[in-house]
């Protein structure tokens, strides 16, 4: 079975699908590879460093994809899609609810795909879990960007000239790339107080180190699969009055809630930001999403009313060589779950299959993507 690697076209990204050593294990267990030329160029992979492992190089995106599998990072866009065989495969991160035409496309072909993005989060796909590989990187470096843009450091630290106080850190949601975010600020030596709509995470926000901010006597929050689905409109505003006060005292404000299906929600409104300190920074790691601040720019870094804010759309990309290795990682394991060099299993009942299954037969046959295109 012969696998492709397409290079990614959208604007900002650095990332590649496969890297030379995973490429190693897959030609090892009989599958034949084929790169896009130039596709590991933007994550310092040559195309002399694929050919040496065995991997052939394509000329362009069409004489590559005219094959059994076709893996990138980033959603296919239909022109690609039209370079593919009927009844082909293809795999990447596609946030299906959101490409409705693609799909349309890839039904046309018959083409099955399989979405990163829409991997159960369950014990035995963790090494499939493409999401918290690339969150994690995105936590580690929000910090590093907002140190850099901060006008002061982050530890206590005690001088013959006097004392500097630790920065004060304020982070919006506990999830992979929060955590990250408080580890990292933690080992920096800032105060880090956090913030989420899931109560249960607080054990995890305190053993890193955080003060978890709690939102008491509010209900309103439902979660699936570790991800908040929906935050009733009380709940938000009980959290807006709690960090008022906290946010007034921030030095760096990283913002990281999501709501799978719908725009982020806006919890750092203009009137929270024209009450922070002069010189002060955030960074609105939801900002592809409509953004957690209400005056963010997406691909912008802006200063308004004194303080500065990042909207850097693509964090992991901000670190190609280690995100690119980890979703090679991430992306050959659940090809090896689904496959092995004579072709797929097609084990349609079994979870991760089921789960991560878009389009098949001329159909979008995943269920969370057919409720919310029926809703658009």
């Amino acid at each position: 079975m012969q696998i492709a690697v397409l290079k990614e076209t959208k604007a900002y990204e650095k990332r590649v699908a496969l890297t030379p050593e995973i490429i190693k294990q897959l030609i090892k267990k009989g599958f034949e590879v084929k790169i896009e030329t130039g596709a590991g160029q933007n994550s310092s992979i040559s195309d002399a460093d694929y050919e040496a492992i065995g991997a052939t190089i394509a000329k362009d995106a069409k004489a590559a994809a005219d094959s059994d599998v076709v893996m990138k990072v980033n959603a296919f866009t239909e022109e690609e899609v039209g370079h593919m065989r009927d009844g082909g495969i293809c795999m990447s991160f596609m946030y299906a609810y959101t490409i409705p035409s693609v799909l349309d496309a890839m039904n046309k072909k018959k083409i099955s795909s399989f979405s990163m993005d829409a991997v159960p989060r369950i014990s035995r796909a963790q090494k499939m879990d493409a999401l918290s590989s690339q969150a994690n990187l995105a936590g580690y470096k929000t910090v590093l960007l907002g140190a850099n843009a901060l006008g002061k450091i982050f530890p206590l630290m005690m001088t013959a000239a006097g004392t500097i106080t630790p920065s004060k850190v304020l982070i919006f949601g506990a999830g992979v790339a929060g955590l990250q975010a408080i580890a990292t600020a933690k080992r920096l030596g800032a105060i880090v107080e956090v913030t989420d709509v899931r109560p249960e995470t607080k054990e995890q926000v305190e053993s890193l180190g955080g003060r978890f901010l709690t939102v008491e006597g509010v209900e309103g929050v439902v979660v699936e699969g570790g991800y908040a689905k929906e935050v009733s409109a009380e709940y938000l505003q009980k959290q807006k009055e709690l960090i008022q006060e906290r946010i007034k005292e921030a030095d760096l404000v990283i913002t990281t809630a999501l709501v799978i299906g719908k725009k982020a929600p806006v919890l750092v409104t203009e009137e929270m930001v024209k009450t922070m300190k002069a010189g002060s920074v955030i960074v609105d790691m939801a900002v592809e999403s409509g953004g957690n601040c209400e005056v963010s720019e997406i691909h912008q870094t802006v200063v308004k009313h004194g303080v500065t804010i990042i909207g850097e759309s693509n964090l992991p990309s901000l670190l190609p060589v280690n995100a690119s290795q980890l979703y090679a990682t991430n992306i050959s394991t659940l090809l090896l779950h689904l496959a092995d060099k004579d072709g797929f299993k097609w084990e349609m009942d079994e979870e991760i299959t089921k789960g991560s299954l878009i389009t098949h037969g001329g159909h979008t046959v995943h269920e969370f993507t057919n409720s919310i295109l029926s809703k658009s």
